[in-house]
């Protein structure tokens, strides 16, 4: 196994869409396969033109990436194949050495993101309604510990 993050080309976009599908039917079970059909197109055409992109890689195989719009992540998701071989924390960390601080959104039903979040260290801003799906949304944000 050789594992990499890497900068995302867009030679990578149908592996990448195929890790977003898996995962967000895993996460994200509550949201209508017509909101996820949607989604899916707006990954390739809106957000990973705006993003700057991260891509996990093992054996040459895209298997996680995270996106980033400043200091927002716009998303970060592992193949459920590959999760829980702290293959998020590798993503967030390499997020938090470019940025630093961080702030994202994820669903209030998404209990895997959330609960990846809390370990991390994310803390909870606010609650608010995400009008496209209809299922509200947890505004988060990250703060490096300071150097002791």
């Amino acid at each position: 196994m050789n594992p990499v993050i890497r900068s995302y080309e867009p030679t990578d976009l149908d592996e990448l869409l195929d890790v977003w599908m898996s995962a967000s039917e895993v996460a994200h079970p509550f949201l209508s396969p017509e909101f996820l059909s949607q989604e899916r197109e707006n990954i390739a055409t809106i957000y990973l033109p705006n993003a700057e992109t991260w891509v996990y890689e093992v054996d040459g195989t895209v298997v996680g990436f995270l996106a980033l719009l400043g200091n927002e992540v716009g998303g970060i998701f592992v193949a459920p194949t590959h999760q829980k071989r702290g293959i998020g924390r590798q993503l967030m960390d390499h997020a938090v050495s470019l940025r630093g601080n961080l702030e994202l959104e994820v669903f209030v039903d998404n209990s895997i993101g959330r609960g990846f979040y809390q370990r991390y260290g994310f803390v909870s801003l606010e609650q608010k309604p995400h009008p496209p799906s209809g299922h509200p949304i947890l505004r988060l944000r990250y703060a490096p510990p300071a150097p002791a």
